[in-house]
């Protein structure tokens, strides 16, 4: 629901024009998931101890990883502020067009807000998932999609407030998602014994916490990361208004699967984390076949749709012939990519919940970096495939 709502905000930017379209998948997918990935990531620590603290029964423990990861987060997400404020130099510098460039820094400038609520609400939903609640997260998160793409309408074509409005909007719905979750953990039953107040023991021991963020940080990052690269590779392309759209449409169509990826990541994650914690390393194994074989099935199902809609799913972001053949054409490696996804990010699930970041990590880095980037910035740029590789 999360993607969808970063979609959602994209369809509505779409819906202005093609400039507009391509200028929020900039902002969104190439600014705005580095701070994303970056987060997602650091926040991954809290998984790991949390997932594992509550298996081991030690209770108050949750409440102080916490806010030890919310002040770590907070932190970071000061500098990252500052790099929105310079995004339009920084997206020139990366070769990117000067039209498109200028139109996704002012997209960016409202989601500065969106960062510190990142911060907030990534240990918060670690937090929650680690006790295995779910339910309540999912029920203010539909409640926020609601009103975002409410309040969307009417900045976008009520208030006339363009890309800006948009991004606003969709920063706003981000704290009133976190918000939400943390009333729901300081009034809830069912956080008492794992919530009990703010603590100075958030500020303890920064520096060992700060070291398992950082791997988790590079291990999820990095992954992320990986798309807001052939985001930027896109722009660079000739005619990169129509490769930008027709990348948008495709990330975003395997980014809603992508989610429910994820959703399986998390439950691996705290089930395996759970059971070690409780000493069951068989269980933990069991449970990690079982979370990769449904959410593979599920990527599979998912793959054929979408090939089958594969002239019809660009007109939910923009009109346009250019752009449909285009996305007709990604679509069978698209539907590849979306199988694949079905099974890496559980993996990754298994991995945190072991503790095993540093590991990923370094795999990440040589799947993604010497191998994927590299290889598609050869066969894009130099062999003149264009989009397809990317």
């Amino acid at each position: 629901m999360i993607i969808v709502m970063s979609s959602a905000t994209q369809i509505f930017c779409g819906q202005l024009g093609n400039v507009q379209l391509a200028a929020a998948s900039l902002g969104n997918n190439g600014i705005q998931v580095f701070a994303y990935g970056l987060m997602l990531g650091m926040g991954s620590a809290v998984e790991t101890l949390c997932g594992q603290a509550y298996g081991a029964e030690k209770y108050e423990m949750l409440g102080v990883y916490l806010q030890r990861s919310t002040v770590l987060l907070m932190a970071t997400g000061v500098p990252l502020a500052a790099m929105y404020a310079f995004s339009e130099p920084i997206l020139l510098l990366l070769g990117q067009s000067p039209e498109i460039a200028g139109a996704a820094a002012e997209f960016a400038y409202g989601l500065i807000p969106q960062i510190f609520a990142y911060a907030a609400n990534f240990p918060i939903q670690k937090f929650l998932q680690a006790q295995s609640i779910v339910a309540p997260s999912a029920y203010i998160l539909t409640a926020s999609m609601a009103l975002h793409v409410a309040m969307s309408w009417v900045a976008v074509y009520r208030l006339g407030l363009g890309l800006l409005g948009a991004s606003l909007t969709l920063s706003l719905t981000w704290w009133v998602l976190v918000a939400g979750q943390f009333a729901y953990i300081v009034l809830s039953p069912r956080c008492r014994e794992t919530w009990t107040g703010f603590t100075w023991a958030a500020f303890a021991d920064l520096a060992g916490f700060a070291k398992l963020s950082a791997a988790s940080a590079v291990m999820l990052a990095l992954e992320v990361w990986y798309f807001q690269v052939l985001i930027l590779l896109a722009g660079m392309l000739p005619d990169p208004q129509i490769a930008l759209d027709s990348l948008t449409v495709c990330t975003s169509i395997q980014s809603w699967v992508f989610m429910i990826s994820v959703g399986f990541n998390a439950a691996a994650s705290v089930r395996v984390g759970n059971e070690l914690g409780a000493g069951n390393p068989r269980s933990a194994a069991f449970s990690a076949w079982v979370v990769t074989a449904m959410s593979a099935l599920i990527a599979v199902l998912a793959g054929v749709l979408v090939f089958l809609l594969r002239h019809k799913l660009s007109y939910i972001f923009t009109g346009g012939e250019a752009v449909s053949r285009a996305v007709a054409d990604l679509c069978p490696l698209l539907v590849g990519t979306i199988v694949l996804c079905g099974i890496q990010p559980v993996l990754s699930g298994v991995a945190v919940g072991c503790g095993w970041q540093a590991l990923v990590a370094y795999i990440n880095i040589g799947c993604y970096y010497f191998i994927g980037v590299p290889l598609g910035a050869l066969l894009g740029f130099k062999f003149d495939y264009g989009i397809k590789v990317l």
